[in-house]
């Protein structure tokens, strides 16, 4: 199959399998987003969806989150890996959200940025699923995946971010990022995957499809 062939594939496979999709990482507003999407770096959304709660539990907004020590943060936030510098990112952003940003999260990929321990694939969760922005975050499972289908050379999340831009129409970004992440993790593993074999496996009722990626 052609380019264009493989991504309408792959577009159908994805809905098939994730009709419905609900964000991995537990929240309620724009502010609990950001944090919890800051803590699941080089974490897993499981093992941030069991610290959130206690952390939100004790300040859920930047003015509560102010009251806690840095020291305070790191003790909660330390199971889930990368906690000092964490922490500091943590209450760094929710001072600067209350100095510049009247406690509110802003809705710019620049000031998003521009905030202690947030970088680019961490403002494209909140613009993406925050505040409904077109955007294409790109995380392990996406790099693995664009690689492995042949839609991007792999040498950078950067360039995968503008192949999957490129390639997927923009009304479905913010969906098929998800879709693509819960695909990897349930087929396509970064270990135990036969690289000579490229396949897309669905499982639809009780039907199981395999179907090579040429």
């Amino acid at each position: 199959m052609n380019k264009s062939e493989k991504i309408n594939f792959i577009i159908k496979v994805l809905e098939d399998f994730y009709p419905k999709i609900e964000i991995p990482l537990d929240h309620k507003d724009p502010y609990t987003l950001l944090i919890a999407v800051l803590l699941s770096a080089q974490s897993t959304d499981k093992g941030v969806n069991k610290i959130t709660p206690l952390l939100f539990s004790k300040a859920d907004n930047p003015y509560d989150m102010i009251k806690l020590s840095v020291e305070e943060i790191r003790n909660i936030i330390r199971p889930v890996g990368l906690s000092p510098m964490k922490s500091k990112g943590i209450y760094g952003l929710s001072k600067i959200l209350i100095e510049k940003y009247e406690g509110k999260v802003p809705k710019s990929f620049k000031d998003l940025e521009s905030l202690p321990a947030v970088g680019h694939k961490t403002a494209s969760v909140v613009m993406s699923q925050a505040f409904g922005v077109p955007s294409f975050p790109v995380d392990t499972h996406i790099h693995r995946l664009m690689y492995r289908w042949g839609l991007s050379n792999g040498k950078s999340v950067k360039k995968t971010e503008q192949d999957a831009k490129r390639l997927f129409p923009k009304e479905l970004w913010n969906k098929i990022h998800i879709q693509i992440i819960l695909y990897a993790r349930s087929f396509s593993p970064a270990r135990a995957w036969n690289i000579r074999n490229d396949i897309i496996m669905m499982k639809i009722g009780r039907k199981s499809i395999l179907k090579k990626m040429i």
